[in-house]
């Protein structure tokens, strides 16, 4: 109780915070960045070098409640079928702008529903994708995969394209909860596309599941996680859900009176984090947990751990670019958005132009800002010595920017001459932490609850 009331006094439970998977995070992109700073930053990738490429397929065939991406329904393939030969189109273009030899050391296909493709044109897009990029030694290939929109001939057209980690959705099994928030997938349902996965010889598999859902409590989220872990997956994201119908307006469907209070989304999350410690799993950042072996784990044990928009990843790659309506790319120089709407990038592309809209160009001190974030939300720690090294800092400027942190902070943060460190009891106002050391307006935007 004393800690929850200390976490009470620093702010936790009114907090509205970013994730923190890019700085500056995505509100505060402008249209001065557009296609030719997308062409000029593509252009500079070196020859040989390995990126990563993010392809997003909008479309679902029913739109869940609780989701706020950028999503859009389809009875029919149709839609789909021509979306995918505008990637085609986007993937021929990207291939004009590179310098010989690029690789790809990540692939991942997200959405939406990129199992919604119908299984010649997954394996058109992958065979395409991979005449552009081919995989780096070591590459990994991913793909989000609903479990109700799979079948045998799809799932044997990504294991022949060389998939290697599959992505399901869980959110949680309790069939109340389903209905709430749009999303009916029963547990069954769910253990079949798992199995059509392993079957296939893909070993390694991620799951995802939330807190804060409407009607959920301890002992719901207690048996959804342990159904979850009967399936075994080797990687887990433990998200809250962010409740926001000003953005996302299908979440109006959602009741906000049956929603958990801040107190309880702590509850609800200390309960699933104590199973997956308890099953063996390591604890990766603020809301993932991964076994022993996989590479996130590695990852951390390493302190090579990284963030971006997919969460936390082991890729190391400098450069990844967005493939689809509203996907975002990063480069050395600074971030670029695709245009939000399908038929807004449909168009664009089908005129012979990048769709890109918005973006941001990096300064110095993005740089180290957006570093000292990233170490936070991976490591709980910002070294003194990395910071005094690569980007000029001395012991008494560090001291001068982490002195704010601690007079707010207390004994939630250790500091001296080391940097900074988030001991274990801190570390659920990480993000609270680190949006000390954003330097963009928070008024700007709006971002989800810290809890």
């Amino acid at each position: 109780m004393e800690q929850q009331s200390q976490l009470e006094r620093l702010g936790l439970f009114d907090a509205r915070v970013p994730r923190y998977t890019s700085y500056p995070t995505s509100p505060h992109f402008t249209p001065a960045i557009g296609e030719s700073q997308f062409r000029d930053w593509v252009g500079a990738i070196p020859a040989g070098a390995s990126i990563s490429l993010y392809m997003h397929v909008p479309f679902c065939r029913r739109l869940c409640w609780f989701c706020a991406c950028r999503t859009q329904g389809t009875q029919s393939d149709d839609p789909v079928r021509a979306y995918a030969k505008v990637l085609l189109a986007e993937l021929d273009m990207l291939r004009q702008q590179l310098a010989p030899g690029v690789r790809l050391s990540r692939l991942h296909w997200g959405g939406g529903t990129p199992t919604l493709m119908p299984a010649d044109m997954m394996r058109r897009v992958a065979g395409a994708v991979l005449n552009v990029f081919p995989l780096a030694e070591g590459a990994e290939f991913s793909v989000e995969i609903d479990p109700n929109e799979i079948d045998d001939a799809r799932m044997d057209a990504l294991a022949e394209a060389g998939l290697t980690r599959a992505s399901i959705g869980v959110q949680d099994f309790d069939p109340e909860i389903q209905k709430i928030i749009g999303r009916e997938q029963s547990f069954e349902v769910t253990k079949r596309a798992v199995d059509m996965i392993r079957d296939r010889g893909i070993a390694s598999l991620n799951a995802d599941i939330l807190y804060g859902l409407p009607h959920q409590d301890p002992v719901r989220i207690a048996q959804s996680v342990q159904k979850l872990l009967a399936l075994s997956p080797d990687r887990v994201a433990l998200y809250g859900y962010a409740h926001v119908p000003w953005m996302a307006k299908r979440q109006v469907m959602i009741p906000s009176e049956t929603l958990p209070d801040p107190h309880g989304r702590l509850r609800l999350f200390e309960t699933a984090r104590e199973l997956f410690l308890a099953d063996g799993y390591d604890e990766i950042g603020i809301d993932h947990f991964a076994r022993p072996g996989d590479g996130l784990a590695r990852a951390q044990r390493l302190g090579l751990l990284r963030r971006n928009f997919q969460g936390y990843t082991d890729d190391r790659a400098e450069v990844l670019i967005g493939l689809g309506a509203s996907s975002i790319s990063r480069f050395p120089q600074g971030y670029t958005q695709n245009a939000p709407a399908t038929g807004a990038h449909t168009g664009r592309i089908r005129d012979g132009h990048f769709s890109t809209t918005r973006g941001h160009a990096f300064t110095a001190e993005d740089k180290w800002r957006a570093r000292m974030i990233e170490a936070l939300m991976c490591d709980f720690e910002i070294q003194a010595d990395e910071f005094i090294r690569d980007h000029g800092f001395d012991q008494q400027s560090l001291a001068q920017l982490f002195a704010p942190i601690a007079a707010r902070f207390g004994d939630m943060v250790e500091w001296g001459a080391h940097g900074l460190r988030i001991p274990l009891r801190g570390r659920s106002l990480t993000r609270m932490i680190a949006q000390m050391l954003d330097a963009y307006d928070m008024a700007a935007s709006g971002h989800s609850s810290a809890i």
